[in-house]
């Protein structure tokens, strides 16, 4: 994909802006999976709890990931406005909550 399309398609001004952007997502990534573990501890939620049920394994991946999801989501918001870039990530978001079925919201 041309570069160009990608930044007309998300309303990005420069190459900067991008890189920026870029950044921000790779920085929420790391945050959410570091910042994740101790939500799970804090709500005592543990591989341990499932482990005597049919694909245990698989049910604490899913539970992690249902309550990492929202936790990744907030720190989008607040990095995104750490680099003054809000307003984009603001926008993706409402684009999400949309397609998840919060469209009434928005």
């Amino acid at each position: 994909m041309d570069i160009n399309k990608f930044k007309n398609k998300w309303g990005i001004k420069s190459n900067f802006q991008l890189v920026i952007i870029f950044i921000v997502f790779g920085i929420t990534g790391s945050a959410s999976v570091f910042l994740g573990e101790p939500l799970l501890s804090f709500l005592n939620i543990n591989e341990e709890l499932f482990i005597d049920f049919f694909l245990g394994k698989y049910i604490f991946i899913f539970i992690k990931i249902i309550l990492i999801f929202p936790l990744y989501q907030i720190l989008l918001l607040i990095f995104g406005a750490i680099f003054f870039q809000f307003t984009f990530f603001w926008n993706i978001e409402k684009q999400l909550l949309k397609k998840i079925g919060f469209k009434k919201f928005f």
